[in-house]
């Protein structure tokens, strides 16, 4: 695998766990929305399909 590739890869990472902790963190302030572990696990989910969708192309 590249370098470039790697660094991709990473970048890719550090945004789904920013995604996660963001929504994680809304959800926190804001108690009757949902549960907070749940919405960050929401927030994987629908990255991991946005990435499969881009990467099948």
């Amino acid at each position: 695998m590249s370098t470039l590739a790697l660094l991709v890869a990473l970048l890719l990472v550090v945004v789904v766990v920013l995604l996660a902790a963001g929504a994680a963190y809304v959800v926190h302030r804001h108690p009757t929305w949902s549960q907070p572990l749940g919405a960050a696990f929401g927030a994987v989910t629908v990255m991991a399909a946005l990435v499969g969708a881009i990467l099948s192309r």
